[in-house]
């Protein structure tokens, strides 16, 4: 549900900054089920910013600990976002969200985001109760960063312990230290695919490891999943039984993306052996070079939902490489 708030006052020539708060860590505080989103996005601007120096709308469109969003939640983030840029009067989106699964609803957003004027996400590590919490620090950097010039056709981006980046390629990198997120040496391409609706679009990830069943990738496909992403090993490698696996599932049409579990670095089709990812590449399976699972998984539901065949995946994950 999305309850408004009323804008403050429009400063001269300032954008109007829509707040969209979803819950997440930066909206929370201990209490005796655990630490648990309680405070509005209204509440969290109006502590952080006192008089805010350039208009603001808040909409509340969840309060949820984002590791429990599913992928209509995800579709209702992007519904609202384009609801606000249906206004003229937005000139930039800031967007409250957990940290454990922002980079996939940054990417799905990223991905049918063609409109000049900036998206920006934030959240925060500690809780609002914290007495260090890092969320007012954050949304400030987000809502100066939306409304800055310099951010028009920049994309969607991620402002959060001091720094700005693109969502493309980010990983949530550490689970406690306030820089979070990491991202690729150099920006991602933004190849834009026409937005959809994900909800429907199963696709899942496979993580593999020494011995790991190629059964397993079986069960995925019969509990219906339309496509999966390996998170293999190092550059994109595994053992000659999950390659078997592999090729029988692309011959059935199921599409098949390897990432790595490894956080840093690009995945390339180096080694063979039966089980490297030149296997893989030949059984028919799609390298990911730079988006890890999460976000690899997020472009290939978006990619299924907008009727891409796997060649058009394909191409996307071969140009998803970083300018030079």
């Amino acid at each position: 549900m999305t309850t408004p708030t009323s804008a403050t006052p429009p400063g001269s020539g300032s954008p109007l900054i829509s707040l969209l708060a979803t819950g997440g860590t930066i909206a929370s505080r201990a209490g005796a089920i655990g630490t648990v989103p309680a405070v509005s996005g209204r509440d969290l601007a109006a502590r952080a910013l006192g008089a805010p120096a350039v208009p603001l709308r808040v909409r509340e469109i969840a309060a949820k600990d984002s590791a429990a969003f599913n992928p209509g939640d995800q579709d209702g983030v992007r519904h609202a976002i384009e609801t606000e840029l249906a206004d003229p009067a937005v000139g930039g989106i800031v967007v409250l969200h957990g940290t454990d699964t922002l980079e996939e609803t940054a990417m799905l957003v990223d991905l049918g985001h063609t409109d000049l004027r900036p998206i920006v996400f934030t959240g925060a590590q500690l809780p609002d109760d914290h007495a260090d919490a890092d969320g007012p620090g954050n949304l400030r950097l987000a809502i100066t960063t939306a409304a800055d010039p310099a951010a028009r056709g920049l994309g969607t981006l991620l402002a959060f312990a001091g720094s700005v980046m693109p969502v493309r390629g980010i990983i949530k990198s550490n689970t406690s230290d306030r820089s979070a997120f990491a991202g690729p040496p150099r920006p991602l391409p933004r190849i834009a695919v026409p937005p959809a609706d994900i909800a429907s679009q199963r696709v899942d990830i496979v993580a593999l490891y020494p011995g790991a069943d190629p059964g397993v990738l079986d069960w995925h496909v019969a509990q219906g999943a339309r496509a999966i992403v390996l998170q293999a090993n190092g550059s994109g490698n595994t053992h000659p039984r999950i390659v078997d696996a592999v090729r029988r599932l692309v011959t059935a049409g199921i599409v098949v993306v390897v990432s790595s579990r490894v956080p840093f670095g690009s995945v390339t089709a180096v080694y063979g052996g039966g089980g490297g990812a030149v296997d893989l590449v030949a059984a028919g399976a799609i390298i990911s070079s730079w988006l890890r699972p999460p976000q690899a998984r997020i472009a290939v539901m978006a990619l299924l939902a907008a009727d891409a065949h796997a060649d058009d995946i394909a191409d996307f994950f071969r140009r998803s490489i970083p300018e030079p």
